[in-house]
């Protein structure tokens, strides 16, 4: 279980302070949650915090009842946190089944590492050798960084937008690979996203907007307040 309390993050910039997070306050122990609202809002930056990319100013985060908020994003990678960017990261002369094994914490049989590549809709013996660099195209990176998260198997996984650039390989594909996450790790999953199918999928969402929880609550009280609102409409227009 996941608990965020009085969450602040604040930065400076030319202008002064800046509040990029305001107070905020989460319990997460659902098998899927979702983080969603408007761009800007503070989605990734609430994420980040959770994973120790990014320090907070203010406030307390707890897993399974331990407070982790002074622990670095290798320690906390460590009790069991995964985050993949929403513009997955390049690593020129390293390969695909490095990543993989370095993910995975040990040197992992090669049918194993095409598995996970197979999981993701990728052609193993097309990707397994390739070097993680400009040759990739993001969907292909995109793809790769989940199938690092399934060879982990952590108890909280955080994924950024996890749609994005994947154009050919179907949101149902990628559902199941949700799924069966979840099935094999019995770990929670956190996922960013503007998609109404993603959101379906969601036990909880979370409405985050200027820094704030907006809403939170099951998908059935909250999903259809969403759909009704013109701003939800703009953000699933690509649907």
């Amino acid at each position: 279980m996941l608990e965020l309390k009085n969450i602040t993050y604040k930065v400076q910039d030319e202008l002064g302070e800046k509040t990029i997070l305001k107070d905020v306050n989460l319990t997460l122990n659902e098998r899927f949650v979702a983080f969603t609202g408007p761009n800007g809002g503070g989605k990734s930056t609430l994420a980040k915090v959770i994973a120790g990319i990014v320090t907070p100013t203010e406030g307390k985060i707890y897993l399974n009842g331990e407070d982790i908020t002074a622990l670095s994003v290798t320690e906390r990678a460590n009790k069991g946190i995964s985050y993949a960017f929403q513009q997955p990261v390049r690593f020129k002369g390293m390969t695909v089944r490095d990543l993989i094994n370095i993910a995975a914490g040990k040197q992992i049989k090669v049918a194993d590492a095409c598995a996970y590549l197979s999981e993701v809709g990728m052609c193993a013996r097309d990707y397994i050798d390739r070097e993680v660099n400009a040759s990739l195209s993001g969907g292909e990176l995109k793809r790769i960084e989940i199938a690092t998260i399934l060879a982990r198997s952590t108890a909280l996984s955080i994924f950024d937008e996890p749609e994005a650039g994947i154009d050919l390989w179907s949101f149902g594909n990628l559902i199941k690979v949700f799924e069966k996450m979840h099935e094999k790790t019995q770990g929670n999953i956190l996922i960013i996203s503007h998609q109404e199918r993603i959101l379906n999928i969601a036990d909880k969402i979370v409405v985050i907007a200027n820094g704030q929880v907006r809403e939170q609550g099951k998908k059935e009280d909250v999903l259809p307040s969403l759909l009704g609102t013109e701003a939800c409409r703009r953000l699933t227009d690509k649907l």
